[in-house]
């Protein structure tokens, strides 16, 4: 007797065969391509033929190589034939043949189980993934990562500033000093331009290490494909394809790869749409920025202020997507979003330090060739004199080129709040590299204070290196007790001087004199500004490569409009409401 595992091998082996119309079409078809010695030679005729009705692009090339006018007259007849039954859905109704064929075997030959074991994973995934609490868990952990970048890693900021701009500074002016070269422009090109630029934005290395961390933590763990899964339910109750959440975790890393990883989306619309979408995340390059001038006015809110700028820069792209849904794309749809939850692991250190390495290493591999060369220029055109009397690397920074060039584009950024030459110099540096801003800024800012200057007291080598352990080590000792500060329990006092006075006080001053006295609102409508303008020339030279010049054009003009609006928002109608 035959059993019912006997029956499922017998009707697994025996010769699959599609619907009638289409089985009369193949036979024909490979009875046609067997006769052709050019086709049969190379591809098996059923093969072809069933390929050939599916569309096969590369194949339709050989038919029409290889098998000649005959072979494509026949296969259009055939294809003529078959859209008057199925219409333009048949190489759907191959495949769907195809699955139903498969589902067949596997329900008569697999036992399961009538009730699958919930696992760990599955457990955990009922809270996480919830329809109600999937959002709010999901900006619990993001609040945890931006606290963790902020608050935990400030203190090594702060010693590793304190070590740039002392010892090294004066270990550069000592090396100098040995071919005679410790006054002049050469002193002034490696102290106020090499260590104040580069040095400046090197400084936030610990932010961006933190960061990196909390990441490689989440994308090993499992969570990270979890938060695809549940922002998906908000952006397409918005109008926003469910796939483009997954670029846009890429993004905020870097727009670069997360522009390349659009790719992975099914239409070319979808992949233009979230590529004008990815430069909304804020991207790594960004957070220097944000904390500089949070923890300039806003001391004790650094984090939240971060925090809610990464939620801006969220919502603005659901925004932006739902507007050019409804729009620009609105005759395109909605593909379906297909997952695969992995099941949870506990992360390895191994593998979240090569992450964070990688990432970081670029960083400052960037730092040691654009940063350093866009350094260079600003402190060249710091130090070039322009209608004063001032001599070459000896001219007031109001009278230098830099305060030239700047000022000739201030007048955009006056309503906004931010408009003097510092800061709109600061922001077109921005578009080679957005931490450049910071260098720009201190060398800006520094170099009106005098706060780039290496101190004229002696120190030693010895005293140097104990000062520069004995920093580090309070620095872990001040990590340590803001850990706790992540879920409300805050163990430090409030540093009202984060970052070093001179500069502080010369940024601070500068946004009060181009705000009228409204110094923290111009800081908050500089941050917007500095969240959703024009992205840097690598990521455009990325939207260029993938979507084509004038999309490039779109994002460069776009975002540099949607930014001046929404910071004219903020410091205007922040004037009205106060």
């Amino acid at each position: 007797m035959m059993t019912t595992l006997d029956r499922s091998f017998h009707q697994a082996s025996a010769p699959f065969r599609y619907p009638p119309p289409i089985e009369t079409e193949l036979d024909h078809l490979a009875d046609l391509f067997a006769r052709l010695p050019g086709l049969a030679d190379a591809y098996p005729p059923r093969w072809l033929a069933i390929q050939a009705l599916e569309g096969d692009e590369a194949l339709m090339h050989a038919i029409r190589s290889l098998g000649g006018s005959a072979a494509v007259a026949a296969l259009d007849e055939s294809l003529e034939r078959l859209r008057a039954v199925y219409g333009d859905d048949l190489d759907v109704a191959l495949v769907d043949q195809r699955y139903r064929f498969v589902h067949t075997v596997a329900t008569q030959a697999v036992r399961r189980l009538s009730t699958a074991p919930v696992t760990l994973s599955d457990r955990i995934d009922r809270v996480v993934t919830h329809r109600w609490l999937g959002i709010p868990i999901f900006l619990a952990v993001m609040w945890v990562v931006f606290k963790l970048t902020t608050d935990v890693a400030a203190p090594f900021v702060d010693w590793l500033d304190g070590v740039l701009s002392g010892p090294v500074s004066r270990w550069v002016v000592a090396l100098l000093a040995l071919f005679g070269a410790e006054d002049g422009w050469v002193a002034s090109l490696m102290v106020d331009g090499v260590v104040a630029g580069v040095g400046g934005v090197l400084a936030f290395v610990p932010v961006l290490l933190a960061l990196y961390f909390a990441l490689a933590l989440l994308e090993d763990s499992g969570y990270m494909a979890r938060a695809a899964f549940v922002m998906d339910r908000l952006m397409r109750a918005l109008g926003l394809h469910g796939k483009s959440f997954l670029p846009m975790i890429v993004g905020f890393g870097c727009s670069v790869p997360a522009i390349y990883a659009t790719r992975t989306l099914d239409s070319r619309r979808d992949r233009i749409l979230t590529g004008l979408l990815v430069p909304f995340m804020s991207c790594s390059a960004r957070l220097p920025v944000y904390v500089l001038i949070a923890m300039v006015f806003f001391p004790a809110h650094a984090g939240q202020v971060i925090f809610g700028l990464y939620l801006t820069g969220i919502t603005v792209a659901v925004g932006m997507g739902a507007l050019l849904r409804h729009t620009l794309f609105r005759h395109q749809p909605q593909a379906p979003f297909v997952l695969e939850l992995p099941p949870y692991r506990m992360p390895t250190l191994r593998s979240i330090w090569r992450q964070m390495w990688e990432r970081t290493s670029s960083f400052i591999r960037k730092a040691g060739t654009i940063i350093l060369a866009t350094s260079i220029v600003v402190w060249l055109l710091l130090a070039i004199p322009v209608g004063g009397e001032g001599r070459f690397a000896e001219t007031p920074v109001d009278q230098s080129a830099f305060a030239a060039v700047a000022n000739g584009v201030t007048p955009v950024f006056a309503p906004l709040g931010f408009g003097r030459w510092e800061t709109s110099g600061a922001l077109v540096t921005g578009l080679i590299a957005k931490e450049v801003v910071v260098g720009a800024l201190a060398q800006s800012y520094g170099s009106a204070e005098g706060e780039i200057a290496p101190p004229d007291e002696p120190a030693t080598l010895a005293n140097d290196l104990t000062g520069i352990v004995g920093g580090f080590g309070a620095a872990v000792g001040d990590a340590l007790r803001a850990l706790p500060g992540i879920i409300g329990i805050n163990l430090v006092e409030a540093e009202e001087e984060p970052v070093a006075e001179g500069l502080a006080s010369a940024i601070r001053a500068g946004f009060m004199a181009s705000s009228g006295g409204q110094g923290a609102l111009a800081a908050l409508a500089f941050l917007v500004f500095v969240l959703l303008y024009t992205p840097c020339v690598a990521a455009l030279a990325a939207n260029r490569h993938e979507f084509g010049a004038s999309w490039m054009l779109v994002s460069l003009l776009g975002q540099f409009a949607i930014a001046w609006l929404a910071a004219f928002i903020v410091f205007q109608g922040g004037l009205v409401l106060r």
